[in-house]
């Protein structure tokens, strides 16, 4: 059964943008920056000022420069009591919004009561040469600063002015005219687009051998000793060792996530349980992760011997001489051969393993073009009125790309291109839509959070090769008070691939790293360690400048996804049923047939099967032609869309209040204990029904069991018997006859059944199971 689509509101739409100019033909790649639409801006280079005169009482100069286009003005730094200042600024005014024909560039004094004027250039936009990249960038020339009734004063100021378009190499650092009203270099900097690089991430192995010569306080006891290992805000411990004594055996692995550079030293401590809740420090060592071994294969590195110290010598402190030591016994190596897990493994964008040496070569380039937004909701209140100030952040491999933010507008355009390597097809690229709440910088933004918009996630293996898709997604986002739409956003992507054949020979290949099934890690490892390494990249991410800030990369990497939810468990059921609804229907249609619901097509089913069973040779080419048949009669039916969001696969749409207030609550609860225990009964109720599912599940494998164990003798004793019969006359029997019998029975005339099952499944349901034996 085909599904419903889903609502129009939230459907993905087919767009036909005005790409690179008009220089896309067809999906042909003709230019460097052709995946967004051309925006006009006019660049103001700011760089140097010579012989300016002193305005002030001590004959100095504090020189800035205002660049003023109609409303639109924007000011260089000042420098205090020079002359001959450099400034090196780049302004940029959209022009969709120019609102004068005469550009206005003024040289001042800066002063405590009022600026003085030093002198101004003036250009007509209509003779403003235009640039586009690769064109070299346009050489600045000096110009003669003129008063205000436009006569030649003292003072020279070098510009260079131009048309151009976001391609431009001054673009990324430009002032842009649109954020005129923020405040403060911070400011400043948390609008502009930026890349960011993802940590480089290794999993730390940890293999506890043994310790000796420890020395407990208390001689008169067997020590319990166990070993703990920190390492950041990670920390670990072995069990208690069963080797009571001051020498004790461990053989345990403990497992961390370390980033480069490596900051801070991995500590072990060799304690001993005195007391229930006590823990007596019997040793402690640090060890620098610069000097483990890192190893790429599964091959073991050498063991070391650690000295203990009572405590741990800080960098720069004289050690002091010890002349007996306790020492503990250690194989530890930062593991080159796994995939650090960072994001969910269903929507993961990197599969490589760390090492760079085990790295394959690149199987093509995926190009994203992110052009506008438009109907986007009101994020936040602003003089009495709602604004939004959106930016889109975008995560493949280790690569991370912002835009800049556009202040204030539901409908902002941001056309910026950016550019991955791939490496494997089957990953997935996440877009993500946000309001900006940092624009003035500050401590008043200090506790501010960017509010999420929006999200959208594609498969590359869903995508043609060499095809610009262009589609305005929908921007959805789940509240305690149902789904809402928040907007949509316009993007073009192209996924071109380099080699068919290598990108083809990649579906052969696991879709991790050997190691992780040479000597897999177990879940709770893998769980433990993602949640280190999300919170290690959103940390890492954080300090960069401008910060990509934590709310930010959580959203991104979907950290939470995996907490309980009523909606998605409802959601997955459904899948589960649609997946298995193919076999259903497939047994309904041969029920039919059996039957003989429609007497033609048993009777052809009846010749199949008769030239299958004389010429076996035909059973497994005519499945394979079948399947083959049925692939190709799809293909005109095959998907021209990327995936997206869907509401109702989500179950979204149709959730219960109270189910996503459950979902969106806090772990551990922060809700009242009557809504607790009424959700917790909910929840007992769901579990006593799946529990009776795999009850009666392991019943029927029990009397299965049950056949040959003489758990029933009478039933064993008819089935052993039965299997002495059957063996015999298959013996004597060509199989084919059997096949033939067999067929015809299970095939035969509704006058010849009965509505009573059959004996076999009679006789099996009468075995026993161990369901007596259950307390």
């Amino acid at each position: 059964m085909m599904p419903r689509p889903p609502p129009e509101d939230f459907a993905l739409k087919e767009t036909n943008p005005h790409l690179g100019g008009g220089k896309v033909s067809g999906d042909k790649l003709t230019s460097t920056y052709d995946l967004v639409e051309q925006m006009q801006y006019l660049y103001v280079r700011v760089v140097k000022a010579k012989d300016l005169p002193g305005k002030d009482v001590t004959g100095s100069c504090d020189p800035y420069v205002e660049v003023k286009l109609g409303n639109y003005l924007g000011k260089t730094r000042f420098f205090e009591k020079k002359s001959n200042p450099e400034w090196n600024q780049v302004f940029a005014f959209s022009k969709d919004r120019l609102q004068a024909s005469l550009l206005e560039v003024t040289v001042k004094d800066k002063d405590f009561v009022k600026d003085d004027f030093i002198g101004k250039v003036f250009f007509d936009l209509n003779e403003i040469p235009k640039r586009v990249p690769p064109d070299s960038p346009l050489a600045p020339q000096w110009y003669r600063l003129e008063d205000r009734q436009g006569n030649k004063v003292k003072g020279e100021l070098m510009l260079a002015v131009w048309m151009g378009t976001q391609a431009d190499e001054a673009f990324p650092e430009a002032w842009h005219s649109d954020a005129a009203f923020v405040s403060g270099a911070d400011g400043l900097a948390n609008i502009r687009s930026k890349v960011y690089l993802s940590p480089k991430l290794w999993y730390l192995r940890v293999n506890v051998i043994e310790a000796q010569d420890l020395q407990p306080s208390d001689k008169g006891r067997y020590p319990e000793v166990f070993v703990k290992a920190i390492l950041g805000n990670q920390a670990l411990r072995t069990r208690i060792s069963q080797a009571r004594g001051i020498n004790p055996m461990w053989n345990e692995d403990l497992m961390f996530v370390a980033a480069e550079p490596f900051e801070e030293p991995l500590i072990l401590s060799v304690e001993d349980r005195v007391a229930p809740n006590k823990d007596e420090v019997l040793g402690k060592c640090a060890i620098p992760l610069q000097y483990v071994d890192r190893r790429l294969d599964h091959k073991a590195v050498n063991s070391r011997w650690f000295n203990l110290e009572k405590h741990v010598i800080i960098e720069g402190e004289k050690k002091k001489e010890t002349k007996f030591a306790s020492r503990i016994h250690m194989r530890i190596c930062l593991e080159g051969g796994y995939h650090v897990l960072d994001e969910s493994t269903h929507y993961s964008s990197d599969l490589r393993p760390t090492a760079k040496q085990l790295w394959k070569s690149s199987i093509g380039v995926l190009e994203l073009g992110i052009l506008n937004a438009h109907g986007l909701m009101p994020m936040k209140n602003k003089e009495g009125r709602g604004t939004t100030d959106a930016y889109c952040v975008a995560k493949y491999g280790q690569k991370w790309v912002r835009t800049r933010t556009i202040i204030d507008s539901f409908a902002p355009k941001w056309n910026e291109q950016y550019t991955w390597e791939v490496f494997d097809p089957c990953t997935v690229i996440t877009i993500g839509v946000f309001d900006n709440c940092h624009l003035h910088g500050g401590d008043k933004a200090a506790g501010a959070k960017d509010t999420k918009i929006g999200k959208v996630r594609i498969r590359l293996s869903t995508l043609e090769t060499d095809r610009v898709y262009t589609h305005s997604y929908p921007l959805l986002v789940l509240y305690p008070n149902g789904v809402k739409k928040m907007g949509e956003i316009h993007l073009a992507v192209r996924f071109s691939c380099s080699s068919l054949l290598n990108m083809m020979h990649m579906y052969s290949h696991p879709l991790l790293p050997k190691m992780h099934y040479l000597h897999p890690l177990t879940v709770s490892q893998l769980d433990s360690l993602r949640h280190q390494a999300t919170q290690i990249v959103s940390m890492r991410l954080g300090r960069a400048e401008p910060p990509l800030r934590k709310e930010v990369v959580e959203y991104m990497l979907d950290v939470g996804s995996h907490m309980w939810s009523m909606r998605r468990s409802k959601a997955n059921f459904f899948r589960i049923m649609n997946v298995l609804g193919g076999l259903i229907a497939v047994g309904k249609w041969f029920d039919q047939i059996c039957n003989w619901k429609n007497p033609i097509t048993t009777v052809l089913i009846h010749i199949l099967f008769i030239i299958l069973v004389l010429y076996p040779e035909l059973i497994l080419p005519t499945i394979f032609l079948y399947l083959f048949l049925i692939g190709v009669w799809y293909y005109r039916w095959r998907p021209r869309h990327p995936p997206h969001m869907d509401t109702r696969l989500s179950h979204a749409d149709s959730a219960h209040p109270d189910e996503l207030d459950e979902e969106f609550d806090t772990f551990p609860t922060s809700r009242p204990s009557d809504i607790v225990r009424m959700r917790y009964d909910r929840l007992r109720s769901i579990a006593g029904r799946i529990q009776t599912v795999v009850g009666d599940l392991a019943t029927q494998g029990e009397r299965l069991q049950s056949l040959l164990s003489w758990r029933d003798p009478r039933a064993t004793a008819l089935f052993v018997i039965f299997c002495l019969v059957a063996a015999i006359v298959l013996y004597v029997t060509p199989f084919q006859v059997v096949a033939l019998l067999a067929g015809f029975y299970i095939l035969r005339h509704p006058r010849f059944r009965h509505k009573l099952p059959s004996v076999p499944l009679n006789f099996f349901r009468r075995l026993p199971a161990r369901t007596d034996s259950m307390l």
